[in-house]
């Protein structure tokens, strides 16, 4: 079965940036809420050596038939060539929170 309301995560390179990312997906209607977390400290592989960078993590609630046109939205404001975006399902929470999750994505 699927969910119904799914996190949308992605990180970035400045709070600044964040900040946008997680502003600009509430202003189109394709998240209810997000939050801003970091800095975080990332290590990661990107061509062929292991980078370590601080980031910042954007944490995006929506409906699960806006995560299509938000995933495109992200790409495009995104500065990052490969930008992480990772859909994870929320499976259980406060029917009242998910109703109002939903309801705000219908702007």
């Amino acid at each position: 079965m699927a969910a119904e309301h799914v996190i949308v995560t992605s990180t970035t390179d400045s709070e600044q940036a964040a900040r946008a990312l997680a502003a600009g997906a509430i202003e189109a209607n394709l998240g209810a809420c997000a939050q801003v977390v970091g800095p975080i400290t990332s290590v990661f592989r990107w061509e062929g050596s292991v980078q370590t960078e601080q980031e910042w993590r954007v944490e995006i609630k929506t409906a699960a038939d806006r995560v299509a046109p938000l995933v495109e939205h992200i790409k495009a404001a995104h500065a990052y060539d490969v930008p992480e975006i990772i859909a994870t399902p929320i499976t259980a929470g406060s029917a009242e929170y998910l109703t109002w999750l939903v309801d705000e994505t219908r702007g």
